[in-house]
């Protein structure tokens, strides 16, 4: 059974998820603050999920979600947020949210964005038939969950790691921004098309020497993005 934090600081809005999730077969976790979110974090470390609202008592979405990606970049978080504006949802992508789903949203929208997730995260740590990935300086390890350039360990969230599997199976070949959000957030994602290119944004600051000009990571412009196998 999949297990789910919620951090949400109104009880009324925290309760109607729970039951929607515990009807949808899920184990769940409450935080009514920042505090409590991440020590629930801690002293329960097979948590698959977190809901992270921004706008809580003490430490903010935001600030939790940062914290947390400072130690673990395979925990899927995805943010319950009110904040509509672009710069907000551009920003919680930044700090390491996988998703973002605006207030009010219906529980079968939410239901979806969580099993999407999911299985980028169960790809994150289940085995395929090809178990690891050599392009350039970058190695990528599905097994040990390791990606490295050079040797050195980059950690990645489930989502840019399922991105990174997906374009070194596809090397060198142009992938279009739909297929990209097929592959990896799944084709019933309801969500902004454009989480693709701030996780690409994200991913180049992890990856390339200077993420305004990628080597690797480039964009093919007019159709998405492709990974470059041999720089010149």
């Amino acid at each position: 059974m999949s297990k789910v934090l919620i951090l949400e600081d109104e009880e009324s809005i925290r309760s109607f998820i729970v039951i929607n999730l515990k009807r949808n077969g899920f184990e769940v976790l409450e935080a009514a603050d920042g505090n409590e979110a991440l020590h629930k974090l801690t002293t329960v470390p097979d948590i698959d999920i977190a809901l992270l609202d921004v706008m809580v008592p003490g430490i903010d979405g935001f600030e939790v979600c940062r914290r947390i990606r400072e130690t673990n970049e395979r925990l899927g978080i995805i943010f319950l947020t009110a904040k509509v504006q672009e710069q907000d949802k551009v920003y919680a992508l930044s700090v390491g949210a996988d998703d973002h789903v605006s207030k009010p949203f219906s529980p079968t929208e939410l239901i979806a964005r969580i099993q999407s997730l999911l299985r980028r995260v169960n790809v994150h740590r289940e085995q395929s038939a090809k178990v690891s990935f050599q392009s350039g300086p970058f190695t990528l390890d599905l097994i040990s969950k390791q990606f490295k350039r050079s040797g050195e360990a980059i950690e990645l969230t489930p989502t840019e790691f399922s991105l990174v599997q997906f374009f070194l199976e596809k090397e060198n070949t142009p992938l279009s921004r739909d297929s990209l959000l097929d592959h990896v957030w799944g084709k019933e994602y309801m969500g902004d098309p454009k989480i693709v290119d701030v996780n690409i944004r994200r991913l180049r600051q992890k990856i390339e020497n200077n993420p305004s000009e990628p080597e690797f990571l480039q964009t093919v412009w007019g159709h998405g993005y492709k990974w470059k196998g041999q720089v010149q």
